[in-house]
C-alpha cells in the first residue's frame, strides 16, 4: 500500500489513543490538583506537564496552563484537543482507505470541541466525553475496516501509543504530593473491575503495578500492548531467517516486552521508573524504526534516466 495511506492509519492509531490517554491522566489527577496550595499547584503541574513530555513556557505556569496544554490547545499535538485534530487531518488523507463509518466519527469528534470547551462544560466532562468518543472511534475502526495491512498499520499505532500512555500514567503516580491510590490508578486506566476478578483476595500495591504493567490478558496493560505491536510488526513483516530479525522496530518493541515478562524483582515499585523510562524509549526508537523502513521511501528514490 502506499506509504503516505500506511502513515496516516498509523497516525490515526497514535493520535487517538493519545487524547483517550491524556483525558485519563487529567482525571485522575485534577481532583488532587484543585485542591493544593498555588505554588505546590504550579510546581506539580510543571512536573505533570514534563512528564506528558511537553515543555513549560510561561513563568507563570498554574492549573489553568496546564489544562489548555493537555486538554485545549488545538495547535499541540500534546493535547488532546489537538491529537484529535491531528487524528481526523490524517484520516482526510487517507479519505480513501477509512471507512465511511470511522470518518464521519472522527470528523463529528472534532467538531464537536466546539461545544466542550472549559467554559461550557467543565474539565471533568470533557475528559469523559473524550473517554466515549475514542471508545466510539476504536470500535468503528475495528469493526468496519478491512483488517488488512491497512488496520494492521492503525492498531500497530494505537498498541505503541497505549504502551506509551500507560507507562507515562505509571510515572505520574509519584509526581503528587503523597501519590495517587492504586485504586484510582486502576480506576483511571478501566481496569479495578478486571484486577478484583482476576485477584479475589486482598491486594497490595505491588500487585496493583504488577497488573498495569505486566497482565497478559487486559488489553491496558504494557506487556499486552506491546505483544499486540509485535503481532502486528510480523503480520507487515513476515520473516523467514533462521537468525536475527531484519525488522529494527520488531526487535526493539521484542526486546522491551520479553525483558518485562521475565524480569522478576521483589520490589516491582522501586524499579518502576526505570521500566517506564525503558518504556517510553522503545516506544520513540520502535516509532522511529517503523517509519524509516514503512513510510520515507520517497527520500530512497531517485529518477534513474535510461542509460544511452
Amino acid at each position: 500500500m502506499l506509504s503516505r495511506i500506511a502513515e496516516s492509519l498509523f497516525w490515526i492509531g497514535r493520535y487517538v489513543e493519545r487524547a483517550d490517554g491524556t483525558a485519563r491522566i487529567l482525571d485522575v489527577h485534577l481532583e488532587r490538583l484543585n485542591h493544593m496550595q498555588d505554588d505546590e499547584r504550579r510546581s506539580v503541574a510543571e512536573e505533570l506537564l514534563a512528564v506528558m513530555g511537553a515543555k513549560v513556557e510561561d513563568e507563570d505556569f498554574g492549573l489553568n496552563e496546564l489544562l489548555r496544554a493537555l486538554a485545549y490547545d488545538r495547535q499541540s499535538a500534546t493535547s488532546i484537543a489537538g491529537s484529535l485534530g491531528a487524528a481526523r487531518e490524517n484520516a482526510r488523507r487517507a479519505r480513501e482507505t477509512v471507512s465511511s463509518s470511522l470518518w464521519e466519527s472522527l470528523n463529528t469528534t472534532y467538531y464537536g470541541l466546539n461545544q466542550h470547551r472549559k467554559d461550557v462544560v467543565g474539565t471533568y466532562r470533557f475528559c469523559n466525553w473524550v473517554l466515549e468518543r475514542t471508545a466510539m472511534v476504536r470500535g468503528l475502526a475495528d469493526t468496519t475496516v478491512s483488517h488488512d495491512e491497512s488496520w494492521q498499520f492503525l492498531v500497530l499505532g494505537r498498541s505503541l501509543e497505549r504502551a506509551d500512555m500507560t507507562a507515562r500514567m505509571l510515572s505520574t503516580r509519584d509526581v503528587l504530593s503523597g501519590g495517587i491510590s492504586w485504586v484510582n490508578m486502576l480506576r483511571s486506566a478501566g481496569a479495578y473491575e478486571s484486577f478484583l476478578r482476576t485477584q479475589r483476595v486482598s491486594f497490595n500495591d505491588q500487585h496493583a503495578a504488577e497488573f498495569l504493567l505486566l497482565d497478559r490478558l487486559f488489553p491496558r496493560s504494557i506487556v499486552y500492548a506491546l505483544r499486540d505491536a509485535d503481532e502486528c510488526l510480523e503480520t507487515l513483516d513476515p520473516s523467514a531467517q533462521r537468525v536475527g530479525f531484519i525488522n529494527d522496530a520488531r526487535r526493539i518493541v521484542g526486546q522491551a516486552r520479553t525483558f518485562l515478562e521475565f524480569h522478576r524483582t521483589d520490589d516491582l515499585l522501586l524499579e518502576l521508573p526505570e521500566h517506564m523510562e525503558r518504556v517510553q524509549r522503545a516506544v520513540a526508537q520502535a516509532s522511529d524504526a517503523i517509519s524509516s523502513k514503512y513510510f520515507n521511501q520517497a527520500a530512497d528514490l531517485a529518477w534513474v534516466g535510461e542509460v544511452s
